[in-house]
């Protein structure tokens, strides 16, 4: 069978990526996706765009890799965007918004947030409602399929597997910023690549411990705005937005 990690929400963090990256290597995976938010939050988005552009076959969008390449007055994201080269920047442009696979018969569709939109948020906690508009085609995703049967994406860093009257809703979670545990998160989906007949599928999440130390001493050093709220968010796997 063949595998597919799908990789999402590395924010600049290193040592976060690179522990992933070394787990996949472990496994024999080749095949690699991205589903967006390369940089932002952390302070290595630079060498994460390199790295990530290395080791992916596909790399969609997340809405920091869109609104990182627009003008802003707020310091912290010019502080972000100082961090990046002009070709760097493009690069985070010209990324498409979604990638269709088929995977054992089935066909799955992936993106960073919602076929809505790369800002539109859907939690594990959501409506049944709101999940199945997941699957609606949109003009951003095209309209190859009317309904694809499974949707894999990233933004909440929250990793999970659903399913729903016979649709499966997963979230790869985030390497580089996971708000559910403290452990790097990615996703691995088996099956018989670019195959019609339908057979076995698999969909597995896996944790991956880091060096989380490091990544907090490369923030200090490098003297990034909003520091302590990354580093909360790093320790406790706690958003900072909540009390």
């Amino acid at each position: 069978m063949d595998r597919i990690a799908i990789i999402s929400d590395i924010h600049g963090n290193i040592p976060a990526l690179e522990a992933v990256l070394a787990d996949i290597n472990e496994r024999g995976i080749q095949n690699i996706y991205c589903l967006g938010d390369l940089i932002g939050k952390g302070p290595e988005g630079e060498k994460a765009i390199r790295i990530v552009r290395d080791c992916c076959r596909v790399i969609v969008k997340g809405n920091w890799d869109d609104f990182i390449t627009r003008e802003t007055n707020s310091s912290v994201l010019q502080w972000h965007q100082q961090q990046l080269s002009p070709h760097s920047r493009k690069f985070l442009e010209s990324l498409p918004f979604s990638k269709d696979v088929i995977m054992s018969g089935r066909k799955v569709r992936l993106y960073h947030a919602s076929a809505e939109s790369l800002y539109v948020r859907i939690q594990p906690w959501d409506s049944l409602e709101q999940k199945l508009a997941m699957f609606q085609p949109s003009e951003l995703t095209g309209f190859l399929w009317e309904e694809p049967d499974i949707v894999g994406y990233g933004d909440v860093h929250q990793a999970f597997v659903q399913s729903f009257l016979g649709k499966t809703l997963f979230n790869s979670g985030s390497v580089g910023n996971p708000l559910d545990s403290s452990g790097a998160s990615y996703a691995i989906l088996e099956g018989n690549y670019n195959i019609a007949e339908v057979s076995a599928i698999g969909i597995q999440l896996i944790r991956v411990p880091y060096n989380i130390e490091k990544a907090i001493e490369i923030a200090r050093k490098m003297d990034m705005p909003q520091c302590d709220e990354y580093i909360q968010e790093l320790t406790t796997g706690k958003y900072r937005g909540l009390n």
